[in-house]
């Protein structure tokens, strides 16, 4: 029984660089945000207010779930399995979105009310 050594390296490598990328995204967007705070801060300005509800997470959340739940009827099909991934990858993205559309809406619509 022989062991590919390559494929291995390949796949540690691989996740590696995934692990490694996302670590630098979450650095970056820390740093510059630090950044931006303190310029604004410096410059005698306050920070803006940019609160995050349990309605718009709700609604991020609700949407997914749904566009999990109707992916779920793509897995039934007999599709083949490329065409399978586009679809339900796709309605999951589209239930996102409409979450976060229904955040927005309703987040405006209570602004213009008080």
């Amino acid at each position: 029984m022989k062991i590919n050594c390559m494929e291995h390296f390949e796949s540690i490598f691989m996740g590696l660089c995934v692990f490694g990328s996302g670590v630098l995204v979450v650095f970056i967007l820390a740093k510059y945000n630090y950044l931006i705070k303190k310029t604004i801060l410096e410059k005698g300005d306050s920070l803006p207010e940019n609160k995050v509800s349990y309605r718009d997470i709700g609604c991020i959340v609700l949407g997914t779930g749904a566009g999990l739940g109707m992916s779920a009827v793509f897995t039934e099909m007999n599709l083949s399995e490329d065409t399978t991934d586009l679809l339900v990858y796709s309605v999951i993205l589209i239930g996102g979105g409409i979450g976060l559309l229904t955040a927005h809406f309703l987040r405006s619509k209570d602004e213009k009310r008080g």
